[in-house]
């Protein structure tokens, strides 16, 4: 995606590698973040599920990539998945080949008893921890970090990248650590088409968060909502809202809340900006392209798949406007359903054009189908919203540490005895 648009108050960093010479690009980036490492402690957090480790296809070569890089001072594999001994101790040996000079490489083990039992003394101060998901162990893996106290900017992508190499580590990272700017968040971003399919991916994004922001943000302006406009606005900015990628200084790590669901990256999105003057913020192209597992629609099933997905996203959006004065009823649900599956088929539209003069696969009946259902999907997140007064994000470490000053004392033990 070549081009050097910019569009918002966020700066996009294009993907201008793509025009030059990728191993020379390669060469210069990490020569880069190398001089950088010398003054900025660089970490990166992988959430991972133990069954990901027996996809070695995928796994082994993100592990290989990742050992190529000799700018990282740490990595942080948050695993969940098993409460098995003897399981993390497979996934240990298996994210231990990440060790080397002048690296350090632990696992939190999400679901083991000396972790579950920290869960649990937070409980007994009244401190939400959520329920168990890639949330909460992000959660957890940062408050290891934050414990550790040897990391300035820290990454985070996933343990299911198709077709990850070491470049989109070094893009994901060198905007906030680089000095020469001020950048203090950066997210990923990157185009989501199926080498085998041919065909377009990445339907949460496309067939609900786009229309569903850009209906948001037409409803806020018509409404005279002028800073609820301005916030969905800022979302719609970003070219992937949904991607998993991203990097940030320690400093605003340690004072952002973490959703604990599906909505992580949206919620994240918005904790920066309450935080951030957009010139701080940034958007990067990662790679020419991104493939990883892909979930079912699960039409029928709120708990599983895109389903959960689409239905955490949207409550977290409706609770968002509620938080902040304006109050939601029936009658705006059903306007707000109208509105996005209007503005939603007109992206399908769009979406078919785009397939057709690039030769890609596009079923535009599927997708409509799909944008049906997304569009009840939002009536049942509006059920679940008026039930959940609380919300699902998890508080910042500078406010768990307010209230329980030695849990980062309890935080090293526990995960220096896992990993002995």
């Amino acid at each position: 995606m070549t081009e050097f648009h910019q569009y918002g108050s966020i700066t996009t960093i294009h993907g201008f590698y793509d025009i030059f010479d990728p191993e020379e690009q390669l060469m210069r980036l990490e020569k880069k973040l190398r001089q950088f490492s010398r003054h900025m402690h660089m970490s990166l957090v992988l959430p991972s599920l133990y069954d990901e480790i027996h996809v070695p296809d995928v796994l082994d070569n993100i592990i290989n990539q990742i050992n190529e890089v000799d700018y990282l001072c740490s990595v942080v594999v948050a695993l969940g998945g098993t409460q098995e001994e003897k399981k993390f101790r497979e996934a240990r040996d298996c994210f231990g080949r990440l060790k080397k000079k002048g690296r350090d490489v632990k696992l939190v083990w999400v679901d083991g008893p000396r972790i579950q039992a920290i869960f649990k003394k937070l409980q007994e101060h009244k401190i939400p921890i959520g329920v168990p998901g890639k949330g909460q162990s992000v959660w957890i893996a940062l408050g290891y970090l934050f414990a550790k106290e040897t990391s300035d900017v820290i990454a985070l992508h996933d343990c299911d990248i198709v077709t990850y190499d070491r470049l989109l580590l070094g893009r994901l990272i060198e905007p906030t650590a680089n000095p020469n700017n001020d950048l203090e968040f950066c997210k990923g971003y990157y185009a989501r088409i199926s080498p085998a399919d041919i065909e377009m991916k990445g339907r949460t994004t496309r067939l609900f968060a786009a229309p569903f922001l850009e209906a948001l943000v037409n409803i806020m302006h018509e409404r005279g909502e002028s800073m609820l406009e301005q916030f969905f606005r800022y979302h719609r900015t970003f070219r992937y809202p949904l991607a998993g990628e991203f990097s940030f200084l320690t400093r605003l790590a340690r004072a952002i809340n973490i959703a604990y669901d599906w909505a992580i990256e949206v919620s994240t999105l918005s904790e920066v900006y309450s935080r951030l003057t957009p010139k701080k913020i940034a958007q990067i192209d990662l790679c020419k392209n991104y493939e990883h597992k892909h979930q079912e629609l699960s039409e029928k099933d709120s708990r599983r798949g895109l389903h959960r997905m689409v239905v955490d996203i949207a409550k977290f959006y409706l609770n968002y406007i509620r938080s902040h004065g304006m109050p939601i009823d029936d009658a705006f649900i059903d306007m707000l359903q109208h509105t996005y599956y209007s503005m939603a088929l007109s992206f399908v539209k769009s979406y078919s054009d785009d397939a057709e003069s690039n030769d890609l696969v596009y079923d535009r009946h599927q997708e409509e189908l799909t944008v049906r259902y997304f569009r009840d999907f939002i009536a049942t997140a509006w059920e679940q919203a008026k039930q959940e007064k609380e919300g699902t994000q998890i508080p910042s470490w500078n406010r768990v540490t307010y209230t329980v000053p030695d849990i980062y004392i309890d935080l090293l033990e526990a995960v220096e005895r896992d990993n002995e």
